[in-house]
């Protein structure tokens, strides 16, 4: 049975004895030819050998530059920058916001906020990280005179609080104790302390032990906003100095030039243990410990140095990104709002429209003025430019879609109406008006969706969607078109009447 193996064994090692000698001699012939240009080289006059020397060298170095450069890693970009955006851009996007009847009182007042601290012209200090990291300790040790309370429970922070804290040189630095993150539900706390740490100068990041990949990830939005950043790896009396030391390098490495400092403090605070007394009862006992924070001080004396007006620019920089992205967040907000009452009215006006048809016939089609003003009233609350020829084009190819899928969409309607009683006695007039309005109400929430997602009117993803919707209207959808039936079926008959 391992007889067949010995030929392609030794198929291998002859190819290999092969490869070998070929390898061989291109080193013999390429050390032959080195051996030869060298003896010509020296044969030459001097005037020319030494030239030749110099131009072989400076060709070599520019080939291997040119080598290093290609081959060399790309350098690591310390987080992405946070996009600019000038204060007018986003007074701009809020007011339109306001005009829309957005609620933008939370943006204005971040704004406001953005002023008064520069006008105070105090250099402020934000202290960021996870829960239990100590935070609210180093608060106490760097502000003594206004302690916060500290309690051992992780997670005590609930809300930001200002101390006002005194470096060595006598500047004063306001210090925010921020919520932690990485709490149990504690989503809104977490906002409440990325918009404090965006709102201060500087910020000193807190940790207790080598970064998570949830901690890196925030070291690295931080870093986005260009204001020096500080980590402080607390409770650093925990490890000896060679465990200090490896720890630093490995948070160093790791933040890859993000972070202005890597500093290791004790903030101390308070510790409680058990010990066993003489007669062999425990107690438990509760300490202070001393804290060591004189790293972390030098570095914010360093980094705080060129004082509240040097350092405004990031701060402010940093406080107008976040505005800016809320902002466009509340537009999307505010134009899927617009969106729904425009098709909800469209909706109503299409079932309108048909119930007042003399003769509404089987076909659905999406054609006239109605179709038209839906389209194009949608492109502009998405802010999408859209030509004549466009919305006649994807009108034609909607009205193909709608009248291939007629059938099922009067199926549907009337299944419809069955859950509604006394519908069913108005005839194919109720039954054409709610298939006409389950067509419209498709073709607005297609449209508005393909708008939101890809900003162009891209007919095909539209048809798409609308195919979709047809097919398999929600319950909710369809009573709600059936009730917009009924209610303009009694208004209609009321009118009548009077």
């Amino acid at each position: 049975m391992s007889s067949p193996r010995l030929p392609l064994r030794l198929v291998f090692l002859a190819a290999l004895a092969i490869g070998a000698a070929l390898a061989l001699g291109l080193v013999v012939a390429a050390l032959n030819s080195v051996l030869e240009f060298y003896q010509r080289v020296s044969e030459l006059p001097v005037w020319l050998r030494v030239p030749l020397i110099v131009l072989g060298a400076a060709l070599l170095v520019a080939i291997g530059w040119l080598i290093w450069r290609l081959a060399r890693p790309a350098a690591r970009v310390a987080g992405t920058t946070a996009p600019a955006v000038s204060r007018s851009e986003v007074e701009s996007r809020i007011g339109g916001l306001r005009a829309r009847k957005a609620e933008t009182a939370a943006l204005e007042a971040e704004l406001v906020e953005l002023d008064r601290r520069r006008l105070g012209g105090d250099v402020q200090v934000a202290l960021f990280g996870e829960i239990s990291t100590g935070k609210s300790s180093l608060i106490r040790a760097l502000a003594p005179d206004a302690a916060p309370n500290v309690d051992v429970r992780g997670g005590t922070t609930r809300a930001v609080a200002h101390f006002r804290g005194r470096l060595p040189d006598g500047r004063e630095l306001v210090l925010a104790d921020v919520p932690g993150s990485a709490e149990v539900e504690g989503r809104v706390r977490e906002q409440i302390a990325r918009d404090e740490a965006l709102r201060a100068h500087a910020v000193v990041y807190v940790t207790a032990s080598d970064l998570t990949r949830a901690q890196a990830a925030e070291i690295g939005w931080l870093s986005r906003f260009g204001k020096p950043l500080v980590i402080a790896v607390n409770k650093a009396d925990q490890y000896d100095d060679a465990e200090v030391a490896a720890l630093l390098g490995t948070i160093e490495r790791r933040c890859d030039a993000r972070a202005a400092a890597v500093v290791a403090i004790s903030a101390g605070g308070s510790e409680r243990y058990e010990r066993t007394l003489a007669d062999g009862r425990r107690e438990r006992v509760e300490r202070e410990r001393v804290p060591s924070i004189a790293p972390l001080v030098a570095a914010l004396e360093r980094l705080t140095a060129p004082g509240a007006d040097a350092l405004e620019p990031a701060r402010e920089a940093a406080v107008l990104a976040e505005v800016g992205r809320r902002s466009d967040a509340l537009a999307r907000e505010t134009a899927a709002r617009e969106s729904a009452e425009t098709v909800a009215k469209y909706t109503r006006r299409a079932v309108i429209g048909a119930l007042a048809a003399v003769a509404p016939g089987s076909d659905i089609l999406i054609q006239g003025a109605l179709g038209t003003a839906l389209v194009r009233e949608l492109a502009r609350i998405h802010g999408v430019p859209v030509r004549e020829l466009d919305v006649e084009a994807l009108l034609a190819r909607l009205g193909l879609t709608v009248r291939n899928t007629t059938a099922i969409v009067l199926a549907i309607a009337g299944n419809a109406l069955k859950a509604f009683p006394g519908l069913g006695t108005l005839g194919g007039g109720m039954l054409h008006a709610v298939a006409y309005g389950l067509v419209f109400d498709s073709l607005g929430r297609a449209l508005a969706a393909t708008l939101a997602e890809r900003a162009e009117l891209d007919a095909a993803d539209i048809e798409t969607r609308v195919r979709v919707l047809l097919a398999e209207p929600a319950r909710e959808r369809i009573e709600r078109v059936a009730r917009l039936a009924l209610e303009a079926a009694r208004d209609g008959t009321q009118r009548a009447r009077g």
